[in-house]
Parts: C-alpha cells; structure tokens; sequence
C-alpha cells in the first residue's frame, strides 16, 4: 500500500529520520519545516497522511492541526501528532484539536507504520467517497457536501464487548455522559448486536479467557453491516503484537491500560467524527444520485433515468427474444386544469396520476414522467395484447374515479389518452419503438380522447 506522507517538524535531523522510515516501506514523501507551509501543501497537493510535530515555533502542531480540520477542503486527511510530551492530557489535547492519533517520541517503528497503514485505508476509503460525491454533484446537483454537515454534538451509541463485569463497570463509568453504552459480555451474541444495533463505534477488550478477540475485530470487517464500523480496541501492558496485528486487521484505534478517562472520550470521538463524515457522505451520493433521476413532483423516475434504463431493457429483450412494450400517456385537456385551479392544483393531479399509475403497474415495469404531463410505462415480458389490455384498465380507472384538488377538496374528472406500441424482432431500434408510441399517442388525442391506440406490433 503506498501514499503520499507529509512529514512536517522544524528540526531537519527529525524530518530526514522519518523521511527514511517511510521510503523504507515504499512511502512517497512530502516535507515542511512550519505550520503555514504544512497547510499550504495539504491545500495544493494530494496528502493522505500529516505526521506532524507539536512544538514547534510561530505555529505549533494544536494550531496547524485545528485549521486542517477546520478546512473542508482538508479536514479529512488523517492527522498523526508526533511529540516529546507525554503526559495524557497532552494527548487528549491532540485529538481535541481534531489529530486522528497521538504517538510519543521516540516512535516505535511498527506502531508508527500500522497506524500509518491505518489511516491510509480510511484515507483510501473516504477518497472514494468524496469522488463519487464530485461525480454525482456533475451530473447536476449542486447542493452536496456544504448542503448539511454530520452533528459533532450528538451523544453517540456505542457497543463495549467485554466479558468481565468489573472491567466494563469501569469503562461504563469513564464514558458515563459521553456515549450511549450497551454492554455485551457473550463475544458471538455481540456480533450480531453490533450488526443489529445503530452503533457508531464498537470498544472491545482483550480480556476474554477463551476467545481470541482478534477474531471478534475480523468477523466485525467480514460483515457488510459492520465493515465500516470503528473499532477501539483496548489492551493491556506487553500485549504489542496483539496491537499491530489488530491494525493490521483494520481495527481503528487501541489503548493500553491503565485507560485514562479522557483520553478515552477524546479517541472515541475521533472515530465517531470520522464515521460520521464517511456516513455524510455516503448518504449524500445515495441522494443525489436519487434526485438526479427522480421527478421531484410526483416521485417517478424522470426522463434523464427512462433515456439511460430503457436501451438496457430494449437490448435484453432483443438478446432474449422476449417481448417489451411501451405505454406513452397524456392528460387529456390539462391545461384547463391549470386555467381552472391554478399550478397548485394541477401539481395535485399530477401528484395523483403518479400514485395510481404506479399501483397500477407491475413491479418490474418502469413508470416515468416523461415531461408535462407526459408519462411513460416501460413493460418488460409483455406482448402487444396484455400491454393494451393495461393501458385500457388504467384509462378505465381514472376516467371512473374523480381527483381531489386544492385545500377544499374538490373534485375533478380526468381523462387521459394513451398509445401503446410493442418491440418489433428484426430491425428494431430504440427510437422507432418510442416514435409508434407517440404517433399513437397523438392518434388518440386527435380522435376524440380518452381512448387507447397500440401501434401494430
């Protein structure tokens, strides 16, 4: 695994000791000798990970580290604190100031490399993220990232897996105010707790008698529920193998006991904010993406989702030799609804149509708004005669049930005129099924309404 590391300490031997460690393990290696140059480099070039010292002159490390995470253009990259002091309220202070970790100099070499390792596979992940977030906002969407920001402020649900009662009392007691704690002391019952349960981040300990519970940590990652989930795990004095080896296996975070309080609260708010953006931005790709292809008004899919799906369905269709049919529909006279009730209430009719439209047809088939009052039915696996048969029943039931429009619930008949047209094996294209959907369409219009035309197949 390579990336680009930004080693950033005003004492040169410092900077060149790192620089060669990290090439040593096949790191590409960025250098600054201030805070200000640290911050302009993570603004201009691609950084996934900042080793970066504490004291150092002008702008020490708690400065440079609060304006990286102020900064939505670098908050995400990973931040490690490397430092003399070694007194735990320095580290609490560290990771106040938004620094993913908190190493002691001197830097034992595998705890500085998989913490580094570490960092680069949230930092890989969180890129991908941030990419597909780019990519969606392109395609049209505008309010993303800067639209909502993941609330810092909540009190996050945490799950201790811990098998001795006097061990987590102590944990409960240290996070008492700062997390919603359940507690489990059954290793294979907490698995699937933690896949059940709304959680933010998983504490385990290493105090099990009969369990392994690296193996825990790993059938956490096997799960697609908790792949993302942080984990801290918390071990005890000489246990340094288990450490790297549990990074290795992508747990998130550890501590050592004795487990200060404080430093607790400030590691487990860390992963917490880092899933939390993650979740951001997830959520923000799935609803752009959404909205991109989505009517706003009715809750069909729009035109921009029918021209993309719709040559996936015609070619399997075509490949299999099996039937497709299109119903391409119009509200008859809809602008005199409009005339008569104004936009609201035709937005009500719209809104309406929608709803019975896609109770009325089959899961499989795709309803869309084609524009107006325009709506088009892509029925995969039916023929010419079922598809009429499904255009005259939805006619039928529009034409006998009244709409409600406006506050005072007025009610309106509706009619709607449809064309139909089927897939022709042989020379076939996209455009002419569409088109003998529209020139049917237009056949009923112009014939009186309110009927159904299918083109011959």
């Amino acid at each position: 695994m390579t990336a680009r590391i930004l080693v950033v300490d005003d004492v040169p031997a410092n900077v060149r000791l790192l620089e060669v460690r990290l090439l040593a393990e096949y790191f590409e290696v960025l250098t600054a000798t201030s805070g200000p140059e640290a911050i302009e480099i993570c603004e201009h070039d691609k950084v996934d990970v900042v080793l970066l010292d504490v004291m150092m002159p002008d702008m020490d490390g708690f400065e440079v580290c609060r304006i990286l995470k102020g900064d939505p253009a670098t908050e995400h990259i990973p931040v490690i604190m490397i430092t003399a002091l070694d007194q735990v309220s320095d580290r609490v202070r560290g990771l106040e100031a938004g620094a993913d970790d908190f190493l002691t100099k001197p830097v034992n070499d595998l705890q500085l490399m998989t913490r580094v390792r570490s960092l680069v596979r949230l930092k890989t992940l969180t890129d991908e993220l941030r990419l597909r977030a780019a990519t969606t906002r392109d395609i049209g969407i505008e309010e993303l990232l800067g639209s909502r920001h993941p609330n810092d402020d909540q009190i996050p649900k945490v799950l201790l897996i811990d098998e001795k009662e006097e061990s987590a009392r102590s944990i409960v007691q240290m996070l008492a105010g700062g997390a919603d704690l359940d507690v489990a002391a059954d290793p294979h019952a907490a698995v699937f707790q933690a896949a059940e349960g709304a959680y933010e981040c998983v504490i385990v300990t290493t105090e099990f008698e009969t369990f392994d519970p690296l193996r825990l940590c790993s059938q956490l990652r096997s799960i697609d529920r908790t792949r993302s989930l942080p984990i801290i795990l918390i071990a005890g004095e000489g246990e340094d193998a288990r450490i790297i080896r549990s990074l290795e296996l992508g747990v998130n975070d550890y501590l050592v006991r004795p487990v200060d309080a404080h430093e607790l609260l400030a590691r487990l708010r860390t992963q917490v904010r880092r899933k939390r953006y993650n979740d951001h931005l997830r959520t923000s790709v799935t609803e752009t993406i959404e909205m991109a292809v989505t009517d706003a008004l009715t809750g069909l899919h729009n035109r921009r989702y029918l021209d993309s799906h719709l040559k996936t369905l015609f070619d399997r269709a075509v490949a299999r030799r099996r039937p497709l049919s299109v119903m391409m529909t119009d509200l008859d006279r809809f602008k005199s609804i409009n005339d008569t009730f104004g936009h609201d209430g035709g937005d009500d009719v719209l809104r309406e149509f929608a709803a019975r439209l896609r109770k009325n047809v089959r899961g499989i088939d795709l309803a869309c708004r084609f524009g107006g009052e325009e709506f088009v039915v892509v029925m995969p696996d039916t023929d010419a005669a079922i598809a009429k048969m499904v255009a005259e029943r939805i006619r039928a039931e529009i034409e006998r049930t009244p709409f409600t429009v406006g506050a005072d619930g007025r009610a309106v008949n509706v009619t709607i005129s449809i064309g139909v047209s089927s897939l022709r094996h042989g020379p076939d294209r996209i455009e002419d099924l569409m088109k003998r959907a529209d020139v049917a369409l237009y056949e009923a219009k112009s014939n009186g309404r309110n009927r159904v035309v299918a083109r011959a197949a």
